[in-house]
Order: structure tokens, then C-alpha cells, then sequence
């Protein structure tokens, strides 16, 4: 079988499962879909944060404070959550990174299941400017997309 066709049935396999694959815009952010409701990604999302021995610091719920101040948005969360090994050098590299850490996962309720958002390391690092410094951004890039598909998939 060619790569292409190997790709084909790999992505036809995983849009099967009801997630869709990551994927980083211009600005940044990336972005997974999954066809679950936003409670039964939220609950996902807190059990991969767990088992990856991540700090869960707070939970965001936007919809209920548009709410309380007479307004409404479908249901939107922000997770906020880290390990102070892996973000402490990223400020200790450049002071201004404490404005994206910890890192922050953004789940919306949405017609068709939930969005899933997160910033790309890599477009953090370009914005913070940490040319001079050897952080892990592979490896905590990989991480988030793992949490999204773990909380994501069905």
C-alpha cells in the first residue's frame, strides 16, 4: 500500500471514531472536534489530566458567569492546568511566558459535540520569543494533543 493510501484509511479510521484530527491555524490555536457532548469531555479531560500527573488549578465556566451578568453563551469552558517542571523553564527562559502559563484548554458546546482549543507550544515559543533556550516544545506539543484526543474520543 502507498503512504497515501495509508494516510487515507488512517484519517477515514479516525473520523470514524467521532474525533477530528488536530489541527494549528495561523494564529496558534489549535483545534480538535469531538461528537460528544461538553460534559462527557470535560469528565475525559480531567481523567487524562490525571493520569498524566498534571495540576488540574481551576476550571473556567464561562457560560455561567455570562449568566449571572444577564447573558447568554453556550456552554464554554477554560481549563487551566500544568507541571511546574515543564513551564518553569519556559519563564525561566523568557519572564513574559507567565502570560500563557499554565497552559489553558478551551472546551465549547457545539452543534455537532464539542471544540476542543488549546495554544501550540510552538507559536508560543515564536511569540516569547525563547530562541535561546532547549525546552521540550515536541513533547508538550504532543502532550496537549493527546489530552484533547484522550478527553475527545468516544
Amino acid at each position: 500500500m502507498t503512504t497515501s493510501r495509508l494516510a487515507l484509511v488512517a484519517v477515514t479510521l479516525f473520523s470514524l471514531s467521532g474525533i477530528a484530527l488536530a489541527e494549528e491555524r495561523a494564529d496558534g490555536i489549535e483545534v480538535m472536534d469531538s461528537s460528544k457532548d461538553i460534559q462527557s469531555v470535560d469528565q475525559g479531560l480531567r481523567e487524562a489530566l490525571d493520569s498524566k500527573g498534571l495540576t488540574l488549578f481551576t476550571v473556567i465556566d464561562h457560560a455561567a458567569n455570562a449568566e449571572q451578568a444577564g447573558l447568554a453563551l453556550p456552554p464554554t469552558r477554560t481549563f487551566v492546568f500544568g507541571n511546574p517542571k515543564a513551564g518553569t523553564p519556559m519563564m525561566q527562559c523568557q519572564g513574559s511566558m507567565a502570560l500563557d502559563l499554565p497552559q489553558k484548554m478551551v472546551l465549547r458546546q457545539r452543534d455537532a459535540g464539542t471544540r476542543l482549543e488549546w495554544n501550540s507550544p510552538h507559536y508560543l515559543a515564536k511569540r516569547h520569543q525563547l530562541t535561546d533556550c532547549e525546552l521540550p516544545l515536541d513533547k508538550v506539543s504532543n502532550l496537549l494533543e493527546s489530552l484533547a484526543e484522550e478527553a475527545a474520543s468516544p
